[in-house]
């Protein structure tokens, strides 16, 4: 499996994907998942956060026939076929971009895994709920890392 960002292509994060521009979640693309992929989970984190690791995002029991993401996700505890989102470390639900303090860039990591099951977490699950109900259940894992600071 393999996932790609387009916009990414100098392996920063365009400003419109910060909180600098319109905090809009970038596409995403991914090869096939591995055989018996039955959802996948998307986590987006800083590990460079001041505070620690800091969650952007967290999507969950994406189908596995989906092989991409639009620009622009809503910002929605469950989208139309039935992905649900969970709060990211803002305090939202649904993707919260890019916004480091004034310094060296931050590193900003896209991991893409696909699950032998679909989880029974809430829509708003946090990342480590997420993280513990994944355990056992991943066949394939799939990462892109991007920097971005001011």
């Amino acid at each position: 499996m393999e996932l790609r960002i387009p916009s990414f292509q100098d392996g920063r994060v365009p400003v419109e994907h910060t909180c600098d521009g319109a905090d809009r979640s970038p596409q995403l693309s991914w090869t096939a998942p591995p055989a018996g992929t039955k959802s996948l989970v998307l986590l987006v984190t800083d590990p460079d956060a001041p505070a620690g690791t800091w969650v952007h995002w967290v999507l969950f029991d994406m189908p596995a026939a989906r092989h991409h993401l639009v620009d622009g996700v809503p910002p929605q505890p469950q989208l139309a076929d039935g992905s649900r989102q969970g709060q990211n470390d803002f305090g939202r639900i649904g993707y919260g971009g890019p916004c480091p303090p004034k310094g060296p860039a931050h590193r900003y990591f896209f991991d893409l895994y696909a699950l032998d099951t679909v989880l029974t977490a809430r829509p708003g699950a946090t990342r480590n709920q997420i993280e513990t109900a994944m355990r056992g259940h991943v066949l394939g894992h799939a990462q892109v890392m991007a920097r971005y600071g001011r």
